[in-house]
């Protein structure tokens, strides 16, 4: 977590609380009773953090100091706090003359501010245009933090806070479920209304909804009515024509948030001034790369003639319509430079080529699920357990229920928990089931039972400035992975390495090829690809082992021994390499798409300490309800059609009783890694 103590240390002013973030609603607007509404303001988002002595500063979503260009604002609820403390979020924005929000207006503001504070530091900035905070919550009050109060309360207190000056700061507008029905009013029609007023579109808030510092919640759900994108801005061309001379539009880029790669979206060409345009290209060419920074090779006649930079400027864009297949913004619109948010935010829309099945309300990372459907007391070994919503359906073209979902585990226990013990647990969830919107989760969630054995190991991330820590789950018993599977926790991935007491991070007892068929190839092209790495191992002294991933591919491990957590990477790496070089028609040990056509690619990568693989026997967050499973190498051999090697839950819960678990041979026949 960024964090600003210069300004807290001369001040004093409360200590910084990370924003919680919102979850993109379902195309159907959220309804019922246990829902608040609010106006999707068009702002910079920004803490308000209130000393006892009135001292103000103002911090962005980042974590930026703010204070000195919206020096305006500082001191305006001072009067109205009477010597508390304060910590509230909110909204700073612009108003038109018409009484509209206007995103741009704030922009140019902040054009001039930088110009200024170029040209005169630590001179104070004064401007002729006006700008408003626009509180929403309120995260402190005097002694009192109230993050972990339900959010109906934060709002009456906030709503009792006095504004000496609404001109400049004031509460927006909340209407709850049931005076909305009073006034015969629907959501949809509030929905309808904002948007001709010129705002963004409706936040959704849960009643009881806690606050989650620095995590997206699902107990907020944001339903705008145009769509906006964060962008890293990748390349640009030159203009032609009117804007000869001058840059002419920008090529886009976003990361997959489930692997993390960098992936071409389009490019932009309208929105900007012409003082923008000359701003950007200002800005662009120190950045300068010979080559793309994408992960896969963008299509050359849709980047013909582009610069490429370092994608480290982070801008943002008004879209249409996102296309998933081949991800594309189309019909962009260029909005500006958004300093207040990081390249994380930078992250794929969802899809709005087709609506979204509608969804309940779920929950997030950290917050505990809201009531949807019977919840009952089960006891599961020693414990007891809440389950809830057993009838949803998660897996809807099979319907395959989270009833359904908890038997799998529960009976495939006995062979899935020694693999995942002493192993950090990465869970990923699907709260609305396949196909809704899925999150990767860390960290054991807020409400998780204390009971749950967790880690903490030190986190590198680029939302974070320095080295911060995550409490891992550690699932090692049936009572803690029937929790999880009642979390949606559809997919469980490990590490190739365990914990000691300590904790202490042992090295690494496991080696991985992670087999990626691409375009034009399948499981059975990965088949043949296994067969050879089974003698280049066999011949080095390791006794390998094969799993399905349960989506495409096969996955090779092998049990090891190494003090070096680096060189089961480099051995990886240097083995893919030799078949690539002794079949290139087969083999590519380069991750770029555009290279694994018709061919398998041999990820090594994914015995990176910082990386975790499906576990075996855990479900995939696919169509159907498959499994990553434990196979022989008769098998492997055997295999001549795709569908050879697909398994689903209800086929490994009969191989589990008829065959042996092929995957605890790791254990048994660990052998020290060789150098290659």
């Amino acid at each position: 977590m960024a964090v600003e103590p210069n300004t807290s240390e001369r001040s004093g002013v409360p200590e910084w609380i990370a924003p919680m973030l919102a979850s993109p609603g379902s195309p159907d607007l959220t309804v019922g009773p246990q829902w608040i509404y609010e106006a999707k303001l068009d702002g910079y988002r920004a803490a308000m953090r209130i000393a006892a002595n009135g001292a103000t500063a103002l911090t962005s979503r980042n974590g930026n100091d703010l204070t000195t260009e919206f020096s305006a604002l500082c001191g305006v609820l001072a009067a109205g706090l009477e010597g508390r403390e304060a910590v509230l979020d909110g909204e700073i924005v612009v108003y038109d003359t018409d009484g509209r929000v206007d995103f741009d207006a704030l922009q140019e503001r902040r054009g001039r501010y930088r110009k200024h504070a170029k040209r005169h530091p630590g001179d104070p900035f004064e401007d002729p245009v006006e700008v408003r905070y626009l509180a929403f919550d309120l995260l402190r009050l005097g002694a009192d933090v109230l993050v972990r109060k339900p959010y109906e309360h934060r709002r009456a207190l906030l709503e009792q806070l006095p504004m000496p000056d609404p001109y400049q700061a004031s509460v927006v507008t909340a209407f709850p479920h049931e005076k909305l029905a009073a006034d015969r009013v629907t959501p949809q029609a509030l929905l309808d209304r904002v948007s001709a007023a010129g705002f963004e579109g409706l936040m959704a808030k849960h009643r009881s909804g806690l606050y989650f510092p620095d995590q997206r919640s699902e107990v907020w759900l944001k339903h705008p009515t145009t769509h906006v994108q964060s962008v890293l801005v990748c390349g640009w061309r030159q203009g032609k024509g009117r804007f000869a001379g001058m840059l002419g539009g920008l090529l886009l880029g976003a990361q997959d948030p489930t692997t993390g790669d960098l992936l071409y979206i389009g490019d932009v060409g309208t929105g900007f001034s012409d003082a923008a345009r000359h701003d950007m290209h200002a800005r662009l060419v120190p950045l300068a790369r010979a080559r793309h920074p994408f992960a896969a090779e963008p299509p050359r006649d849709q980047v013909r003639g582009a610069q490429w930079v370092d994608p480290v400027v982070i801008g943002e864009v008004r879209y249409r319509r996102f296309t998933s297949g081949e991800p594309r913004l189309r019909h962009a619109s260029w909005r500006g430079i958004r300093d207040d948010i990081t390249v994380a935010d930078a992250v794929l829309p969802r899809s709005h080529s087709s609506p979204a099945p509608p969804r309940a309300p779920a929950s997030a990372p950290r917050a505990p699920e809201p009531v949807v459907g019977e919840r009952i007391t089960v006891r599961v070994g020693t414990r007891h357990l809440s389950l809830s919503n057993l009838d949803k359906v998660l897996y809807p073209t099979a319907g395959f229920t989270k009833a359904e979902v908890i038997d799998y585990y529960t009976r495939i226990a006995p062979v899935l928990l020694p693999h995942l013990a002493g192993r950090p647990i990465t869970m990923i969830r699907f709260p609305d089931g396949v196909g809704g919107q899925q999150f990767f989760a860390k960290n054991a969630p807020f409400g998780a039972p204390s009971w749950l054995p967790t880690v903490r190991l030190p986190h590198r991330s680029s939302r974070t400035e320095g080295e911060d820590t995550i409490d891992y789950p550690l699932i090692e018993d049936l009572p803690a992975l029937v929790w999880a599977a009642n979390l949606a926790a559809l997919e469980l991935h490990v590490p190739q390495w365990t914990v000691g007491p300590g904790p202490v991070r042992r090295p690494p007892d496991r080696l991985l090829f992670d087999l990626d068929p691409g375009d034009g190839a399948t499981i059975v092209e990965c088949a043949r690809v296994a067969e050879r790495l089974h003698e280049i191992l066999t011949a080095d002294g390791l006794t390998p082992v094969a799993k399905t991933s349960g989506s495409k591919g096969l996955q090779i491990y092998a049990g090891i021994i190494t003090a070096d957590p680096a060189q089961p990477s480099a051995y990886a790496k240097a083995l893919a390499q030799q078949l690539a070089r002794e079949t290139p028609e087969r083999v590519v040990a380069k991750m770029a798409k555009s290279l694994r056509v018709d061919r398998v690619f041999i990820d090594w990568s994914q015995n990176n300490p910082a990386k975790t693989t499906i576990a075996p026997y855990s479900l995939r967050g696919r169509e159907h309800p498959t499994v990553s499973t434990p196979i022989s190498w008769e098998e492997v051999r055997a295999c001549r059609r795709a569908r050879d090697l697909v398994f689903t839950a209800a086929d490994v819960l009969n191989r589990v009783e008829e065959q042996r678990d092929y995957f605890a041979d790791l254990a048994r026949t660990r052998a020290p890694l060789p150098r290659r």
